[in-house]
């Protein structure tokens, strides 16, 4: 009887130190996990048991003003446009950057689709850095127009040029912003890139991980953030009967006041949203009152394919008042997401109303 009283006790104690064992080396591979875990491996999902919305029409009719040419079959330019109609989107702007065969194949695509999609060109550069660059250009462009090119866009530069060193406010591109002032082409141009991918690659930058992939810091630019903004200025001040729309919120996500300066100066500039929800919606009570108080310049747009889930979050963002959300299949962040909760004005404003007096329509 001793001895089994004693086995019995002996087993417990070894079943014991087994679990004891396990549950350290549990936690030690806890711990390691951790220790090792790379930022990019970061998928947290909110705990919270708040309002969890997913908005799946907008409140009101949508154009959407920055999109591209994300499919180059006509079954699938079909399919997005069946998307737009059960989404109550009107109308999509296709930014094709695009001149000569080029853009007339784009074009031949969607034009198909006139209720659907407007379709814009590029600006051609050949032989900008010779001699009489400027009349061959100015001449493409109205051919662009005449096949039906209903604006310019989008026209990019982060740094080093729209081409090589050449910006915007280059004397070389005055007859093509004018040409478009008497054409009536809005120009939808992309300057810089959010504040984040010019700051050190480390610990503090609180954008770290889509920086790194989209990062300026380390690009041989001949002109800076602040620099890109002023050449924005320079036009829109010098070209004040050109329309033109600073796509991404002039990528002044960090500081909307610097955009708010140029909205309050000049008329003929607008902003889209465009891929820059998830730059905008950690802090949503400042950037609600942007919404509401340049109500009149900000357009609605997209950037980001054309799968309903895309355009679902948009509608959560701009509409709900939803906190503390992620959203990492859309956007590149790790950080919370929360929705503005728009006034119904300013939503219908942002949504088409402002779009419509760009396009004349």
């Amino acid at each position: 009887m001793k001895k089994l009283i004693v086995f019995i006790i002996s087993a417990t104690f070894f079943m014991s130190s087994c679990k004891n064992d396990t549950m350290q080396q549990s936690q030690k591979g806890d711990d390691n996990l951790v220790r090792t875990l790379l930022l990019s491996q970061y998928k947290p999902e909110s705990i919270y048991a708040i309002p969890k919305t997913r908005v799946e029409k907008p409140k009101f009719p949508v154009i959407d003003m920055h999109s591209h040419a994300y499919p180059d079959n006509e079954e699938q330019v079909g399919l997005w446009t069946r998307r737009m109609d059960s989404l109550n989107i009107k109308k999509t702007i296709v930014l094709t950057k695009m001149t000569g065969a080029r853009f007339d194949s784009v074009y031949a695509v969607y034009s198909k689709y006139p209720d659907h999609f407007d379709v814009w060109c590029g600006f051609d550069y050949t032989g900008y850095d010779q001699p009489g660059y400027g009349p061959a250009a100015v001449a493409e462009l109205q051919r662009c127009f005449k096949l039906g090119a209903k604006g310019v866009g989008e026209i990019s530069d982060k740094g080093s040029g729209i081409i090589s060193g050449m910006h915007i406010d280059d004397a070389r591109m005055a007859p093509l912003l004018e040409k478009c002032a008497e054409l009536n082409m809005p120009i939808n141009i992309h300057v810089a890139e959010p504040i984040w991918m010019y700051e050190t690659m480390d610990s503090t930058n609180d954008g770290l991980m889509n920086a790194y992939e989209w990062r300026r810091d380390n690009k041989d630019d001949n002109l800076d953030h602040s620099g890109l903004i002023n050449s924005l200025e320079n036009v829109v001040k010098k070209h004040s009967e050109t329309t033109f729309i600073a796509c991404h919120f002039a990528n002044c996500s960090h500081d909307l006041s610097i955009l708010g300066a140029l909205f309050d100066k000049y008329p003929n500039i607008y902003a889209d949203n465009a891929a820059r929800y998830a730059e905008t919606a950690p802090i949503p009570r400042h950037v609600k009152k942007f919404y509401e108080k340049y109500q009149d310049r900000l357009l609605y747009g997209t950037d980001m394919g054309f799968d309903p889930n895309m355009y679902a979050i948009t509608f959560r963002i701009l509409e709900t008042e939803d906190e503390h959300f992620y959203e990492q299949d859309q956007f590149g962040y790790h950080w919370t997401l929360n929705g503005f909760g728009l006034p119904d004005e300013v939503l219908s404003k942002i949504y088409n109303e402002n779009a419509k007096r760009v396009l004349g329509l």
